[in-house]
């Protein structure tokens, strides 16, 4: 049980994929123009990690080395389709807002990476777990970014108005520039509270490239 907690601990503060590992960048820049279509994103992304970490962790020792991430798309294409058809059936407003944005979690970062990292490495319901700490990590940072810029650029929060009389609406944080703007602000605030990103990470004039890097980065735990 602690373990579990710590997976979801790990996805929602340490660990999460839009303020500390910068994943998933694509939807979380571009459908946060409203809470509730970063709600809607994040829910989506959540259902999907949690099925998909757990069936590839229960297929990880069936599943060959050498097509493993083909057929980790498989799996995470065919939760998708089915989280897309949910989407247009029951809430056709939010698929209408998202658009293209549910099929390409397919692709997001994310998913392959906790399938490729975590849940063909462990048991299914540490997998589960963990997917449910990334995917609620994951929804959270984009309901604040949304819940933001929809304050800031319409004066609304879920689509209630909720500023005074007197405020005026900012367009710019409803369109894209908006968005880079309250993620930067966002993750400064993290970082006056001292919790670290991935930029923290790495070393002064580090350019990503370890292969050739002749420096030393640190792990969370101050290894070299």
């Amino acid at each position: 049980m602690k373990s579990c907690m710590e997976r979801i601990y790990n996805g929602i503060l340490k660990e999460n994929p839009v303020m500390v590992l910068m994943l998933g960048m694509c939807p979380t820049l571009a459908v946060t123009t409203s809470a509730v279509n970063g709600f809607g994103m994040g829910v989506s992304t959540l259902a999907v990690l949690v099925v998909s970490n757990l069936v590839i962790s229960l297929m990880r020792n069936v599943i060959p080395d050498q097509v493993r991430l083909p057929a980790y798309i498989v799996i995470v294409a065919s939760f998708v389709t089915v989280v897309e058809l949910l989407t247009e059936a029951y809430v056709p407003a939010l698929y209408a807002s998202l658009g293209i944005y549910i099929p390409l979690i397919v692709v997001n970062c994310i998913i392959l990476g906790r399938a490729e990292a975590y849940a063909s490495k462990n048991p299914p319901l540490l997998s589960a777990m963990d997917g449910v700490g990334m995917g609620a990590g994951f929804t959270i940072a984009l309901t604040v970014i949304g819940l933001v810029r929809e304050f800031l650029g319409a004066g609304t929060v879920f689509g209630f108005p909720a500023a005074p009389d007197f405020f005026v609406p900012i367009a710019i944080f409803v369109k894209a520039p908006g968005a880079f703007l309250v993620l930067a602000v966002l993750i400064m605030i993290l970082n006056a509270f001292s919790v670290k990103t991935r930029a923290n990470d790495l070393v002064e004039g580090c350019d990503g490239c370890c292969a050739v890097c002749q420096k030393t980065c640190h792990t969370e735990k101050g290894e070299e």
